[in-house]
């Protein structure tokens, strides 16, 4: 499982002409089902996101956390951040779960977040969106379950 997460003063998506979500503060998470990806991923990395302090306290500095804040996330499914690129000039996205699986545990990770009290907003899956945002900072991560798990 990989995420993006940019922490975001507001952001929006898009799908055919109409907004379907949209957050105040809080973090766009572009999230990525992968193959061997299980509940157990969607339940470690949900948490993980909405603990990580990466907003600012009153003197400045990333110490507090989405839940401490209140914020709100706008959830994007990202199967791209699957790509295999090394080979050739067209990515490959056979990491990538299968439509149904990638949709099941998006929504399950949506699911997480809001039983830890986090506003979600959704983007729709496999559609094709426009996603708007400010980012604040900016303050951009990459996380990969795979390879920061332990």
């Amino acid at each position: 499982m990989k995420a993006v997460l940019q922490r975001a003063s507001s952001a929006s998506v898009v799908v055919d002409g109409a907004q379907v979500g949209a957050i105040g503060a809080g973090f766009v998470l572009l999230l990525c089902v992968e193959q061997q990806d299980s509940e157990d991923e969607c339940n470690f990395l949900a948490r993980k996101c909405s603990e990580l302090r990466i907003f600012a306290d009153q003197d400045g500095k990333m110490n507090l956390s989405l839940i401490d804040v209140k914020g709100s996330v706008l959830l994007i499914s990202q199967f791209t951040l699957a790509a295999d690129w090394k080979k050739g000039r067209r990515p490959g996205f056979t990491g990538a779960a299968s439509p149904a699986e990638g949709k099941r545990l998006y929504e399950y990770f949506g699911k997480v977040m809001e039983d830890l009290g986090i506003n979600v907003q959704y983007g729709v899956f496999g559609a094709h969106m426009d996603v708007s945002l400010t980012n604040d900072g900016p303050v951009t991560l990459m996380l990969d379950y795979r390879s920061n798990a332990n």
